[in-house]
């Protein structure tokens, strides 16, 4: 940063009272006019104005032809979607206009060579002497969920969540999004860094470490420039919330690759996931393991210890999962007497009395809450992986695409099912929620068959539902990893 910016400049860039869209178009395949559409229909409830140079309405709004003309005082953001040659000027109208903020979509900076570099290096000092934050130049956008803001160039608007995202890359802002969408975990903001030229990715994950709308965030980075420092600055970050970092360029492929895309730096691969570790940092090895953690951080309770059992309804499942287990950090927690003789009360001889606690088929209409809220409860216990969810529900579906539904009695106990799996999600939730445990449920069938009940329901309880009992592990573990940091760093 070459200025000081403070959390009232965030606050302008993320929650801000107003928007100017500067350089509003009504094209629509052009930044000025998706801008514009994605902050009207998103529902942006803050004063929203559009410059143009040659005037006339875009989707309803009468544009400017200069910002001079915008009202004193009603806006705190300008979405630049201006060329580069047009910005200073249009920085210094902001300024006095009272705005704090701009997203810079303009290329034609840092990515367009030595003249963009002097270009990018004038408009940083610009707008620094002005005291404005720039995000950008070169970004896609931002999105802040609190405040109905989706002012970004591409798709998707999530819902409202605990995720903070910060990115390099503004296609992986988007392939995060989309995951929130599709699991029903959601975001808080968003933000594609673009050149980063005055607000680096470590910014903003400082920005979320003071943000009460945010409990993880998850950055993508394909390098560094002063790596002491930024994990320096990491390590402040991770004492306050967890911070999940997925790293491009971790192979000489892929430093290649990095080096093309954004100019990033080579960095020792194993020197960078060593400095994770010592910052409390969640270093994930691939995307979707980046998304699994930061979800994990975003809707469970953090484990108090490594103990963790499985609940399953059938042996497949908890072999592999004992399998992932012991190739972790945690721990497969043997089954303590008092808790095998209470479960004994629930389930006939042929249960597997050990952990995994295989119910082998014979679970009844309460067995499920019954056995979980026991295991969760036991003081030996820290966490729990649960599998199983939604096979009724997919055996119920079977019913009720053949052709002798709804006779037979089969609408009867299609809708048992239906509401068993229902009950089995809602419970895991709120046990997790009453003893302050994690307790993770993986199904194929959250993305095999996504309008199954179960995982449905465990999106509307605002948990994660994972996909596989691998990845329920892994995430676990990262789970474990930071809470183990934070309980070392405390002592």
């Amino acid at each position: 940063m070459t200025f000081p910016i403070d959390t009232e400049h965030f606050r302008a860039l993320f929650d801000p009272r107003g928007v100017v869209v500067a350089g509003a178009s009504a094209h629509p395949g052009k930044f000025g006019f998706v801008a514009l559409h994605n902050i009207l229909s998103c529902g942006f409830a803050g004063a929203v104005f559009a410059t143009n140079l040659e005037g006339g309405s875009v989707l309803g709004v009468e544009t400017v032809r200069s910002i001079a003309d915008i009202p004193d005082g009603v806006a705190d953001l300008v979405v630049v979607c201006t060329p580069a040659a047009a910005n200073l000027e249009l920085l210094k109208g902001c300024a006095a206009r009272g705005i704090r903020a701009a997203f810079v979509t303009s290329a034609g900076y840092a990515d367009a060579g030595p003249d963009g570099v002097r270009a990018q290096e004038e408009l940083v000092a610009v707008a620094a002497e002005l005291g404005i934050l720039v995000a950008g130049p070169n970004g896609q956008g931002l999105v802040s969920t609190p405040s109905s803001l989706c002012a970004q160039m591409v798709g998707p608007y999530p819902s409202r969540g605990k995720i903070g995202l910060a990115s390099q890359s503004g296609n992986l802002v988007s392939a995060f999004m989309n995951l929130a969408t599709q699991t029903g975990v959601g975001v808080s903001r968003a933000v594609s860094a673009g050149n980063a030229a005055m607000t680096s990715v470590a910014d903003f994950l400082e920005f979320y470490g003071s943000d009460p709308e945010t409990a993880v965030g998850l950055a993508y980075v394909e390098g560094v420039a002063d790596g002491r420092a930024f994990f320096d600055r990491m390590r402040r970050v991770a004492r306050e919330k967890p911070v999940v970092i997925v790293k491009g360029g971790a192979t000489a492929g892929g430093q290649r690759a990095a080096a093309s895309h954004t100019g990033a730096l080579a960095t020792d691969d194993r020197v960078f996931d060593g400095a994770c570790r010592q910052a409390g940092v969640t270093r994930a090895a691939s995307f979707e393991e980046a998304f699994d953690a930061a979800a994990s951080f975003a809707t469970q309770p953090l484990p108090r210890g490594p103990n963790t059992a499985v609940v399953t309804t059938a042996g497949g499942w908890g072999v592999v999962t004992a399998d992932a287990i012991a190739r972790s950090d945690l721990r497969l927690a043997p089954l303590p007497d008092d808790l095998r003789a209470a479960i004994d009360q629930k389930l006939p001889p042929r249960w597997s009395r050990s952990n995994p606690l295989d119910m082998a088929g014979a679970e009844t209409r309460d067995t499920i809450p019954e056995v979980l809220a026991l295991t969760a409860a036991h003081p030996e216990i820290d966490a729990i992986v649960y599998l199983g969810l939604g096979i009724q529900s997919n055996e119920a579906h079977l019913m009720k695409s053949g052709r002798f539904y709804p006779d037979h009695g089969l609408e009867r106990i299609v809708a048992y099912h239906e509401r068993q799996d229902t009950r089995f999600a809602e419970a895991a939730a709120a046990i997790s929620d009453e003893t302050g445990k994690p307790v993770l449920t993986a199904s194929e069938l959250a993305v095999a068959a996504p309008g199954n009940p179960g995982p449905v329901t465990v999106r509307a309880t605002g948990r994660y539902c994972y996909p596989s009992a691998e990845r329920a592990v892994r995430a676990l573990e990262h789970m474990w990893r930071y809470a183990r940091h934070q309980q070392r760093r405390q002592s």
